[in-house]
Formats: C-alpha cells, structure tokens, sequence
C-alpha cells in the first residue's frame, strides 16, 4: 500500500466470516460484562440518583446502550421494527443535557436490564444470520463493531460516575505490579513524513479516518507520562498561583473555581491526598497524573519549558516505525492488545506506574502511550483531509471545531476494541472528571 499502514488494519478485515462473527461477539460479551459489573455493584437508588451534573445517572447509561443497539444492529443492519420506539427520545444524547435526565420518565432499573437483555437477544440472532460484507454497516462486521466500542464508551462513562460518587467503595480490582524504569526522559522523534489515521483498519470510526500523509519536524517526545511527583514539583512552586504560566482562559477557568490541585487532591498535614472509586489514600508519586484538565497540562508544561505535543507528533510517536517506515496499529506492532503490553479495559482502577509495560513501548522507546491515562494534546478536534461523517454525523461532526482539545492513547478504564494508535478523543480544556493526563514535548531545533 502507498499509504504505509498495515494492508489489512489489525489483521481481521480479511479473516473468515466465521472468524469475524467470533470476533464480534466475543466483543459484544466483553462490553456486556463490564456493564453488568458496573450497574450490578450498587442498589437500585444509586443507579437512579445523579452522582454530579456532569454525569447521567447509571440506569439512563444502561438503557442508552440497549437503545443504541437496537436501532444500529436490529432496526438499521436487520431492518427489524423497533421494540420500544416510544422511548427513543429519552436516550438521544442530543436530546437531553445530562443534567436534565434524572428528570425523564426513565426505564426503572430491572425494566432497562431486561430491555437491554432482550435487544442482546436478538443482536445476537441478527449477528448470526448476517452476511458480514456488501453494505458499509456490515462490511467486516462494522457495525457489531462499532456498537461493541459505543458500550465500552458508556462504561469508560459510568466508571467516571463511580469516582464521582460519595461513599464506600463499590468495585475492586488488583493492583498494577511495581516498575523498575531507568530509562531517558524524553526520545527524539525523528522528523519526516508518516502515515496518519487509517483507510484499512475495519472497525475505526469516521474521524480516524482516512489515511494521509503527514510531514512532521523532529521533536522530542517525554519517555512517559508526567508523573504525580513532577507535578507536585509544578504546585510546589507556586504553578496555580502565577498567572504568566496560564492562557488567559485558563488562568480565568481556575480563578472562579477555585482550582489549586488536580481533581480528587486535597492537602492534609505535610502531604496530599485523594479519593479513588471511595478510597482515601496518599498521592502516590510515581504514577501518571491523572484528572487534570487542559488548562492545567497546558500551564505545567509552560512551567517546565515545554509544550504540549500536537495530536500528529502524538500520534507519530506512538505508530511510526523508522525503520520499515509504515504506521503500526499500536505502539507494538499489529497484535491485539495482551496484559504486558498496556493497562487496558478496567483490569486495574488506577494507572500504572511510570515506565511500566515495556513490552508496550513505540519503536523508538515511548513508554505508556496506550492506556493508563488519556493524554491531552496541543491539537484542536478538526477533521482529516477526506473527512466523512458515517454512519451519523453526531458521532463526531458536530463537535468539530476549536471548541474541543484532542486526547490520545486511553485510559485505564479503556477497553481494548476501542484502544489503537488512531482513535481520537475530544472533550472541553476544562473537563477534570475524565480520566486524562499529559506527557511534554518540545522542538528539536531548541535543543
């Protein structure tokens, strides 16, 4: 291929039939699992209260999904007719502000489970019968797929809802093992061009698409994310006090709420300490910082004399081989994502610590650059050269624009269908409830 990337995205566009119905449903049952997790780990009057403002309560998260799978795999791919058209409206995301929905006539919690339950039925059914190529919703799956991502989504959402959430801890999980990292702060990316986004990949969403080329400068790139340590060093020294490190937005946003430490942090006695999913414990210093809103990534790396990457050298970093000159799918290679390669899919509720996971690093040695932490970039959300918007233009074209800042890599709380090298995030430059962080760069020429 001239484009550079892999002829046939991760390697399944061109697997059997068989093999892509195999892969669709173990995808289906993953997303499912994780949601029953969460709804299933708090009573009824939890999943209907609103936890923030910011946030649905978790039953509008649970019927939201069966919603969105009944009218993309029942009523679009099986041109089936709906089993509850009367309740479309209460789940449009466009419909209602989050704020406004604990308001709306909702399916009661055991009524959303057995809607959702119902609608897997029948995807399931529809996933058998159908032909898994001819039409762009069922080409490779497509469509199976996207829905299997749209519920990793929501639970990469509800899991934000349960580290908003007062009280007792309601879920579990081990704890990432220790690292040993001694490696260099930063890599220098060699500049030149590289292969940006996908035209192959089957189960990438309209804004990582297409393919195209990129001419990037050199840069360097930090080895891993900053840490909880290096940014303690920022507040230390006075960083939510001085306006110079600020845009002018920003210093304004942190002025009027207050803000003086990433979300969670409060101070007690000589240390800091935070709340994660209902557990009080000291800010451990080796671990990627995490809640932290752009304003905030943006004015440290001011402070340290650096940059935010911008979303093209991000992605350059983490996809380019230097050697072979193609994009790889991920950091690795071309292979799914395994447990030594990154912190994926809620296996742990918190970040690894920095320089875990060699086996996960870029070509060139960048460490952590798919899970534990999204990572904000320089770059506004805007489209590619070609863009197109499928199979709905409320995916991503309307939030096209200068409104929203690009987050790359993922987060802990990302499952592995959603986690490649190519998928884009975007969210406003104040959002801190999102499970979001930073890594620095800064230009070659400067060095």
């Amino acid at each position: 291929m001239t484009t550079g990337e892999p002829a046939s995205g991760e390697g399944f566009a061109a697997a059997d039939p068989e093999a892509l119905r195999r892969r669709a449903v173990a995808a289906l049952h993953t997303a499912r699992e994780r949601t029953a997790l969460l709804t299933g780990c708090v009573d009824d009057g939890e999943l209907t209260a609103q936890h923030s403002p910011l946030m649905s309560p978790l039953v509008w998260d649970l019927a939201h999904i069966g919603n969105q799978e009944e009218q993309w795999l029942l009523r679009a791919v099986a041109g089936r007719e709906a089993i509850r058209p009367e309740i479309d409206p209460l789940y449009d995301a466009f419909e209602h502000p989050r704020s406004a929905r604990p308001s709306l006539p909702l399916l009661a919690p055991e009524e959303a489970r057995g809607y959702a339950a119902e609608v897997r039925g029948r995807a399931l059914d529809v996933l058998e019968r159908t032909e898994l190529r001819g039409t762009p919703l069922t080409e490779a799956g497509f469509a199976f797929g996207m829905i299997a991502q749209h519920e990793q989504q929501h639970d990469e959402t509800m899991l934000i809802t349960h580290q908003l959430r007062s009280g007792p801890a309601a879920l579990s999980a081990p704890e990432p093992g220790p690292a040993d990292f001694t490696g260099p702060a930063e890599v220098l990316v060699p500049g030149g061009p590289f292969t940006m986004g996908t035209s192959a990949d089957p189960w990438a969403l309209d804004n990582e698409r297409p393919a195209h080329r990129r001419d990037v400068p050199p840069f360097f790139l930090d080895t891993v994310p900053v840490t909880n340590g290096a940014y303690l060093e920022f507040m230390a020294d006075g960083g939510y006090r001085e306006p110079r490190w600020w845009l002018p937005r920003g210093w304004a946003y942190i002025r009027s709420e207050s803000v003086t430490a990433p979300l969670f942090w409060w101070r007690e006695g000589g240390g800091w300490l935070r709340r994660r999913f209902g557990v009080t414990e000291p800010v451990p210093p080796n671990e990627p910082v995490v809640h932290v809103s752009w304003y905030e990534a943006d004015a440290y790396a001011r402070w340290a004399g650096r940059r935010l990457p911008r979303e093209a050298e991000w992605e350059k970093a983490a996809r380019h081989d230097p050697v072979s000159g193609r994009s790889r799918r991920h950091p690795w290679g071309d292979a799914d994502p395994g447990a030594d390669h990154a912190n994926l899919g809620q296996r742990h509720l918190r970040p690894a610590p920095a320089g875990s996971y060699p086996a996960g690093q870029s070509p060139l040695g960048v460490r952590q650059l798919l899970g534990d932490v999204w990572e904000w970039t320089a770059s506004d959300f805007l489209p590619y050269p070609g863009f197109r918007a499928f199979p709905y233009r409320e995916y991503s074209e309307v939030f096209l624009g200068s409104g929203y800042k690009v987050l790359r890599g993922g987060s802990f709380a990302v499952d592995r269908v959603v986690c490649r090298g190519t998928f884009r995030n975007w969210d406003y430059p104040v959002r801190r409830q999102i499970f979001a962080g930073f890594r620095t760069a800064r230009d070659a020429e400067a060095s």
